[in-house]
């Protein structure tokens, strides 16, 4: 096991949260000079750290804890009956794995999900910079699945493919495809992917009581958190 202890770390200043706005938020990343080693990333992802670019990191805020990294343990993942109907809803749906890359067909699915569902977040207006910067990484790991029906772009979950499981790191999908809850759909393939894989579970970045685009993940049981430097089944 790689010496966690050795890697050296740096803070952010506090800033708004992005999710909490009464609340001021500290980031810790890992230096960025130590290279995307998939073994470290991996470990870091027990302890609670996400991917996002080139960057890992984990909330260290000093008043606030509310931002609980969760994860999906594979092997015993029960759908319920609603998640099963999406599922059936989406069987038509075909997944690909592909290296991560920029396209305008990606773009422009990327385009319209940020515009018409995160309109009011830190992320609009939507940009190609932005896009490539954020999702299109050259990393071994990284790839985009992209979920088609007859030939058409659906949605495309970026996910890391790690040695103790599937690193979700964002999905965006057609808004005007509502009823086939493409968001939730995204991550029971990733649920069944990561089981056929023979991996642990799927990572799905932190939980929010208190904050609707983030308290959704409870939904999925069981659902591992960690909270005291270990990961409890949340009852």
């Amino acid at each position: 096991m790689t010496e966690l202890a050795r890697l050296k770390f740096y803070a952010t200043q506090p800033h708004p949260c992005s999710y909490l706005p009464e609340e001021q938020a500290t980031t810790l990343f890992l230096d960025p000079s130590q290279p995307m080693d998939v073994k470290v990333y991996a470990e870091l992802s027990d302890v609670g750290f996400r991917r996002s670019g080139d960057h890992l990191y984990r909330p260290h805020c000093q008043r606030c804890t509310a931002c609980i990294p969760a994860r999906i343990p594979a092997d015993r993942f029960i759908p319920t009956r609603q998640q099963r109907r999406i599922i059936k809803r989406n069987e038509e749906i075909q997944v690909r794995a592909v290296r991560p890359s920029f396209n305008e067909e990606y773009y422009g699915l990327y385009a319209r999900y940020i515009e018409q569902r995160h309109a009011d977040g830190d992320m609009y207006p939507p940009s190609r910079e932005q896009f490539t910067t954020f999702l299109v990484r050259d990393l071994p790991f990284s790839r985009f699945y992209e979920f088609r029906e007859q030939g058409r772009l659906l949605a495309i979950a970026v996910t890391d493919v790690l040695p103790n499981g599937l690193s979700a790191v964002y999905t965006f999908y057609d808004p005007d495809e509502e009823r086939r809850s493409l968001g939730r759909y995204a991550i029971l393939w990733q649920v069944g992917e990561t089981a056929r894989l023979g991996l642990g579970a799927v990572y799905l970045g932190y939980w929010i009581r208190n904050c609707r685009k983030m308290n959704y993940k409870t939904q999925y049981r069981p659902i591992e958190l960690f909270v005291n430097q270990r990961w409890v089944v949340l009852s």
